[in-house]
């Protein structure tokens, strides 16, 4: 059997797909033009290769499992390295520099729902911070293992292992999915049966299902079903305080939601172990086009009009000239919006035909014609250049340049005006503060109300100044962004990344409720703490000296802990059907 691919412990994706030497040198020669910025400048740009992984020294753990953890524990380099940060630009450069001064203590990687309670009854007796880990894939500092030094240790807890699809219900059309489940995997399962979860993130093969619903990740659909969120009809979580199982219905009006509580959470509240998702037919009719438009004003009311339509088409995708340019091989500077329908049920050109209509009203042009293949021309051009973008978004920081996006959602009377803020400010703070640069927008999702553009900033810096400067284009952005009516993050997450300007978003109350919630649900602050909330203080001495777990190593086989005037955490799973009630597992 051929070695499993491995994943890089220092970058995005898989290691045999990074970009090459020779390809990054020959992609730094060429940044000068696209900068807009003095050849020496651009000359200045210097390709380095990251470190040796062997020659990476990391602080020795501070912490060890008891006996009966062990076996689930690890303190291997290439383990704790790969833990140490996620996928966004200040980890990706953190790590290609070498710096890992604050790596998890121990990574663990539970087999089961018991050993999850375990080590969270473990971690909570001894105040070890906990910051649960499915792919690694975050792009807002959301599963660094940066937390409050008044946690004596880290813990990365990796729920690969929760993985597969352990149900399908095809009368329903749901599936019971283990959270610690990758994408591909999760399609390869799904396929032989005729249905797919058909979502499909830029992480895809390199994210899993509970980290797509504790971050709320948008996916493949542009309209109508485009988060996590409209998938999930049940979850299963496993807090310090207790289990939480919310009931399988397609429906409910009985009070505020529990699945919404627990999406976009973000390890804060606690464990996704798994979930029942709904499903959809594999489809069998597709088709697509490109518009091209004059302007991107004239791109933007086609897009509106779409959203607008009920047509809901599964890919709206609205490119400025820019992105056009360098995601999909336009050269003539104009605006494409790429358009596709797809249907396990009936044929879809109906659709297509008004949607095209839609695009010539707006002033647009479709050159190419309709195809009924998302890979080819312009659109494949794209799709595969989107694809391939982590990777090159790496290329680039090797060279000691800046390669960001961000992205919001706004109301469409906004979002000329949030348009204009955020691509003026940030352009200036380019050239303020790197001399040029690049800020290209697109459309990733549209709604009847807003659009959701994502921005892409490409600057040149220097091995030693990207982070500072990064710090300042992030700040200009994020504040136009708020200051003109726009959410802090449509589908990244919050992390650390985000964290200051969402405090400024949410509403005070709710924040208030949120913390109440945390406490109860963590009442000693141990999950993924910076990360929506600031950490709560503790007072009791904690061990540290690796003793035997004094907690129950199961929830259900005593009473769950929870502070003695509050009555255990309820699930609506009978006692007879829990494996935790059972000890037994997934």
């Amino acid at each position: 059997m051929a070695p499993s691919r491995r994943r890089s412990w220092w970058g995005w994706g898989f290691e045999d797909q990074a970009i090459d030497l020779a390809q990054r040198q020959a992609l730094a020669s060429g940044l000068g033009s696209l900068f807009g910025v003095p050849g020496s400048r651009a000359a200045d740009l210097q390709v380095r290769e990251p470190p040796a992984l062997g020659s990476i020294d990391l602080p020795a753990p501070r912490v060890s499992m008891p006996p009966s953890l062990s076996p689930i524990a690890s303190t291997d380099l290439y383990h704790r390295a790969s833990h140490t940060h996620g996928k966004s630009f200040v980890d990706v450069v953190r790590a290609f520099h070498g710096d890992f001064s604050r790596p998890p203590d121990l990574v663990v990687f539970p087999r089961d729902e018991c050993e999850v309670s375990a080590v969270l009854d473990w971690c909570g007796d001894h105040g070890v911070a906990v910051v649960p880990f499915g792919g690694g894939s975050s792009v807002v500092g959301g599963v660094s293992c940066e937390v409050d030094d008044g946690f004596p240790a880290v813990v990365s807890l990796d729920l690969s292992r929760l993985d597969g699809v352990v149900e399908i219900d095809g009368t329903s059309r749901s599936a019971c999915i283990g959270a610690g489940a990758f994408g591909p995997d999760i399609e390869d399962a799904l396929r032989p049966h005729g249905y797919t979860l058909r979502h499909f993130p830029q992480s895809f093969e390199h994210s899993t299902l509970g980290g797509w619903i504790a971050t709320r990740a948008g996916g493949h659909f542009a309209t109508n079903y485009t988060h996590i969120d409209d998938f999930v009809e049940s979850l299963r979580v496993i807090a310090p305080a207790g289990v939480v199982e919310t009931r399988r219905l397609p429906g409910s009006g009985a009070g505020p939601s529990p699945d919404r509580l627990f999406l976009g959470s973000e390890g804060t509240l606690g464990v996704i172990t798994q979930a029942w998702m709904r499903l959809q037919d594999r489809p069998r009719f597709t088709t697509s086009a490109v518009a091209h438009f004059a302007g991107f004003a004239q791109g933007v009311v086609a897009a509106r009009g779409m959203a607008q339509s009920g047509l809901f088409p599964s890919n709206c995708r609205l490119l400025d000239a820019g992105e056009a340019a360098t995601a999909a091989g336009v050269a003539d500077n104009t605006t494409l919006l790429v358009v596709g329908f797809e249907s396990a049920d009936h044929p879809v050109d109906a659709w297509m035909e008004r949607a095209v209509e839609i695009c010539r009203d707006a002033g647009g042009r479709v050159p190419e014609g309709v195809k009924h293949s998302s890979t080819q021309g312009f659109a494949g051009t794209w799709r595969t250049s989107f694809m391939a973008a982590p990777y090159w978004r790496d290329a680039l920081i090797s060279a000691g340049c800046i390669a960001e996006t961000f992205e919001t959602a706004v109301t469409w009377d906004r979002f000329d005006a949030l348009h204009a803020a955020v691509t003026g400010e940030v352009r200036r703070t380019l050239e303020r503060v790197c001399g040029g640069g690049r800020v290209t927008c697109r459309f990733t999702h549209v709604y009847p109300d807003g659009p959701a553009p994502y921005f892409t900033v490409i600057a040149p810096s220097s091995h030693g100044s990207q982070i500072a400067q990064w710090k300042e284009i992030k700040a200009a952005a994020s504040e136009a962004i708020l200051a003109n009516g726009g959410t802090i993050t449509h589908h990244h997450a919050v992390g650390r990344d985000h964290r200051p300007w969402y405090d400024r978003q949410r509403p005070d109350l709710f924040a208030g409720v949120m913390a109440s919630a945390k406490a109860r649900l963590d009442p000693a602050g141990i999950l993924n703490p910076g990360v929506l909330f600031d950490p709560i203080s503790s007072s009791p001495p904690f061990d540290t000296s690796g003793g035997q777990c004094c907690a129950p190593p199961c929830i259900g086989e005593g009473d769950p802990p929870s502070t003695p005037s509050e009555p255990p955490l309820q699930s609506f799973a009978s006692p007879l059907s829990d494996p935790l009630r059972k000890g037994g597992s997934l």
